[in-house]
């Protein structure tokens, strides 16, 4: 998979973060684009088998990869070879958004909001770290995150604080956006109750709303990864109708693209 491949497997399933990398520094595009699309792959290698055991060994597959390549070891791979050299070692720090995906192999649902709001924070809360630090170091950089992939030095916590907030609050409402197709597969919730859903959309904007109110403490060139997205109001409207409203609240080709075309002039991310 070369740049070009990434580009055309955002493009096609995740449109949203395709124009994150249009929108970024030309020097940041190899590390976001390798780095979303390595997210697209790690969400869709528990889905590839419904036997558990198989599922979660693609994982384990991903995960010693990338361990691979923070030992050095060269990689020959279609979407390893170019992280690798977008990244160096520090892909190995990756595998977290791997570990957090081990659940979905098991095909179970989870058992209410508070399992949905841990599962969101652990998948989408790295991953926005992660494209933050790209678009940092692309741009001189404030600061080098831990090997957690959080932000080292206290005088940036505030900017990491924006980030997760951000980041959980879209993943969730991307999260319910997303129920419908989910609850097929077996990873939605075992009461997908419309008062379930309410309390879930509760607690994304309240994290949307904590990120509003620190927006002063984010740097500019750090707003593409914070961009959430044309579909995300729209999703926390309907969830406390139930799945049936968020099934139809999908937007439309031209609203994505408008939704990015508007960002695109102010960079305004918070909702």
């Amino acid at each position: 998979m070369s740049l070009e491949d990434c580009a055309d497997a955002l493009r096609d399933h995740d449109p949203d973060r395709f124009g994150i990398c249009l929108l970024a520094p030309a020097e940041a595009r190899a590390k976001l684009m390798t780095l979303y699309a390595l997210n697209l792959e790690l969400a869709r290698a528990p889905l590839a088998s419904t036997e558990p055991l198989i599922a979660e060994m693609r994982l384990q597959w991903w995960i010693e990869r990338l361990e691979d390549i923070g030992a050095g070891k060269p990689q020959s791979h279609e979407l390893l070879t170019p992280l690798a050299e977008a990244w160096g070692p520090r892909a190995a720090g990756f595998a977290v958004l791997a570990e957090a995906r081990r659940r979905d192999a098991a095909r179970a649902p989870l058992d209410g909001p508070d399992a949905v709001v841990a599962y969101v924070r652990d998948t989408a809360v790295p991953l926005a770290q992660f494209a933050a630090e790209a678009l940092d170091g692309a741009t001189g950089g404030f600061a080098p995150p831990d090997p957690r992939g959080v932000f080292g030095k206290r005088k940036n916590t505030e900017v990491a604080s924006v980030i997760a907030a951000q980041a959980e609050g879209v993943g969730l409402a991307h999260w319910l956006a997303a129920l419908p197709a989910l609850q097929g597969l077996g990873l939605g919730l075992w009461d997908a109750a419309p008062g379930a859903l309410a309390q879930i959309a509760g607690h994304a904007r309240a994290k949307l709303a904590e990120a509003k109110a620190q927006r002063r403490h984010v740097p500019r060139r750090l707003a593409p990864v914070l961009f959430p997205g044309a579909g995300v109001r729209a999703a926390l409207q309907a969830a406390p109708r139930g799945i049936e409203a968020l099934a139809g609240a999908a937007p439309s080709e031209f609203r994505r693209r408008l939704a990015l075309g508007s960002f695109a002039l102010t960079h305004r991310w918070w909702i």
